[in-house]
């Protein structure tokens, strides 16, 4: 048998195989058409229902006259927030933060080298815009030195030394996820910062990382509340016994939404965030807008002793400034008790703060914000002889170096953030925070969008970004001819004003001399009304 007859045989034998493929092909195509029809019918029947009830409400006007069309005015609106970051929007435009802070962070948490090329895209006429003063011989690298720990109650039984200037900010278990929090701690403890819990209490994934923590004590109490809502002196002392706790933060007030207590949705309120708050599951949680009882500058100063003395730890409160004159009445009446009963630290937020959920008006128009708050209040503590005894925080929107460099020479001993250490864990600014749909696992607790956080991954990225910005802060330290961030001061800072001219900081921001003991700045008519 010859080839020919062999490729014959075979193609016989493969016939009929190849009919009934043929076959099947062409039954698939025709349920793919009638599926198609299907389809199309639908959408037509779904489309003209759309149409008649848009013409048939009452509640918005443009869907009552444009049936359907009217539609995608409201689709396009709720798109634009997203499409503007990626296509529309110039590096430095964007709200609340714009392309080039969020990439800065993003290069800095993969460990990336943060140079970039052919000039600067910041605009350096825009008022406000602070600019660093280089000195004719920068410091050499051999010369310069790493940031010394400081010491934070230096009165408490139990000290602080605190390793580093720049640390991570309140961000509550609840208003964020499980592997969130743990790659925090994770990453904070490979950075040697604090982390602080924020208002939501102590969890097992705070811990679980080894890292320092500062447990923040907010209006609800979360954590450390009795039944009736009350400071419980046992609960606070078990978690004093954590020899991770390192200090309490009394929560006043925070940047989005002075004077409004914090709101965590009920169905984010599981069992087990339940169980650390000490509250009923599933509930709204809702906390006061103010601590009971903490009503004037006696009963805050009465709270922190108490806690102090319970915990035998540094004990600070948090809060946003309003009028600056307050707390020069607070730091006359701390130096009338004596230095003993003063807060060990102030944390200042600026009123631009972010939080998952807040008013407009207030997150818009309460407070002010931290480039204007921070001078004050460490003004009115070198006023009062008091800024060696209270360490001063700085907190709100300071996400890269020059925002951590300004904070430190304006008058701050240390830094947190929240929103920096978010885009370290890749929130996107998808402004999904309080819909429980956070796409990037970050504050959602939907174990199905939670699986894309991997805290091992994560923890890295957290620690490159702490370690990326401080190492670039004390460039900027070296720059400016100081050995360490921390001797960065006023005058190392020129700010642009009006028309595009530069002022000293230190002209704008003056440092005062400290007033004299026995007399003591005369203060009472900052709290009278005017008449």
């Amino acid at each position: 048998m010859d080839e020919f007859e062999l490729w014959v045989r075979a193609a016989v034998e493969v016939l009929p195989s190849m009919e009934r493929l043929l076959a099947a092909t062409g039954f698939a195509l025709q349920a793919l058409a009638v599926l198609f029809v299907w389809v199309v019918g639908i959408v037509a029947l779904a489309a003209v229902a759309m149409a008649a009830a848009d013409r048939w409400q009452t509640a918005d006007a443009v869907r009552r006259n444009y049936p359907l069309i009217g539609r995608f005015r409201g689709l396009f609106t709720q798109l634009g927030e997203f499409f503007r970051q990626y296509f529309f929007a110039m590096d430095r435009e964007e709200q609340p933060f714009n392309r080039a802070q969020r990439s800065w962070v993003g290069r800095a948490s993969l460990g990336k080298p943060n140079t970039s090329a052919f000039g600067s895209t910041t605009p350096l006429t825009v008022a406000g815009q602070p600019i660093f003063v280089s000195a004719p011989y920068a410091m050499s690298e051999e010369a310069a030195c790493a940031t010394e720990p400081m010491r934070i109650g230096p009165h408490c039984e139990t000290p602080y030394d605190a390793p580093s200037f720049f640390n991570v900010s309140g961000m509550s278990f609840g208003s964020i996820s499980r592997p969130a929090v743990k790659a925090l701690s994770r990453g904070a403890a490979k950075a040697g910062i604090w982390l602080n819990t924020g208002e939501g209490g102590l969890s097992d994934w705070h811990l679980e990382g080894g890292c320092d923590l500062v447990f923040q004590i907010g209006t609800a109490k979360y954590g450390v509340r009795d039944d009736d809502g009350r400071l419980s002196a046992a609960r606070l002392r078990g978690i004093a016994a954590h020899p991770q706790i390192r200090m309490f933060e009394v929560k006043l007030s925070q940047g989005a939404k002075p004077g409004k207590g914090g709101i965590l949705p009920g169905r984010k309120v599981d069992a087990t965030i339940a169980g650390i708050r000490g509250i009923p599951a599933r509930i709204d949680s809702v906390s006061p807008n103010r601590h009971a009882e903490i009503d004037g500058d006696d009963a805050l100063l009465d709270f922190v002793s108490r806690v102090r003395a319970i915990t035998g730890k540094p004990v600070g409160f948090k809060t946003v400034i309003g009028d600056p004159a307050c707390m020069d009445v607070l730091c006359a009446r701390i130096v009338e008790r004596g230095e003993a009963e003063a807060p060990d630290f102030v944390t200042i937020d600026g009123g631009d703060g972010g939080t998952g959920a807040a008013p407009m008006a207030l997150m818009d128009h309460v407070g002010l914000s931290i480039r204007e708050a921070l001078p004050a209040v460490s003004d009115a503590l070198h006023r009062h002889g008091l800024r060696e005894r209270v360490r001063v925080i700085a907190s709100g929107k300071l996400v890269n170096p020059a925002d951590v460099a300004w904070a430190l020479a304006a008058g701050a001993d240390f830094v947190t953030s929240a929103r920096g250490f978010m885009f370290s864990l890749g929130c996107i600014q998808a402004l999904k925070c309080n819909r429980n749909t956070c796409p990037t696992g970050i504050t959602t607790h939907d174990p199905a969008l939670q699986r894309g956080l991997v805290p091992k991954v994560k923890a890295e990225r957290v620690a490159h970004y702490a370690r990326s910005l401080i190492r670039e802060v004390e460039t900027i330290a070296q720059s400016c001819g100081v050995e360490e961030p921390r001797r960065l001061g006023r005058r190392h800072v020129r700010i642009i004003g009006e028309g595009g001219r530069s002022r000293p900081m230190d002209a704008i921001w003056p440092r005062p001399e400290p007033a004299p003991r026995s007399e003591g700045p005369r203060l009472a008519v900052a709290s009278e009304p005017e008449g």
